[in-house]
């Protein structure tokens, strides 16, 4: 019996600046708030662990943008594709950036998440992330500003 090797469905690799077209687009189409161009130009020349994960047909399923920083990590931006969403991507885009962090050394790894995005909260919880305190004001809200719960997990 011979055993057949398959390629991976998706395939995660460095996002470019090429890539940020199309990032914006999904960025604006997933939040209200959505990260501006200069977000991700200032991420990408700040050396910032950055990464697209598309399918067989080279269609934008996720990104992701890590700050790495001696023994921590820190997840700035974890998006996947609205129409994408509920297949998993999320998970396994979370997975590579947890591995890709730990490569570079770090031992936690931090996020700031909505308190209104639950299904994030609970992804990250079934991934091991604790919630560790509150960041007041941290994000934009229709009415001003809204809170950012803060969590962490070993890696």
């Amino acid at each position: 019996m011979s055993a057949v090797l398959r390629e991976p469905a998706e395939r995660i690799a460095p996002m470019r600046a090429e890539d940020l077209a199309e990032v914006l687009a999904v960025e604006a189409a997933a939040y209200e708030f959505p990260w501006t161009h200069g977000n991700f130009i200032d991420s990408l020349r700040a050396g910032h662990s950055a990464w697209t994960m598309r399918d067989a047909s080279a269609s934008l399923l996720a990104y992701a943008v890590v700050m790495i920083a001696l023994d921590e990590a820190h997840l700035l931006n974890l998006t996947v594709t609205p129409a994408c969403q509920r297949f998993g991507f999320g998970w396994r885009m979370l997975d590579a950036m947890a591995e890709n962090a730990r490569d570079y050394g770090a031992r936690t790894m931090l996020l700031e998440v909505r308190p209104g995005n639950t299904a994030a909260q609970q992804m990250y919880t079934r991934y091991g992330f604790v919630r560790i305190g509150t960041r007041r004001g941290y994000y934009p809200a229709r009415d001003g500003r809204e809170d950012a719960i803060v969590m962490r997990v070993s890696l």
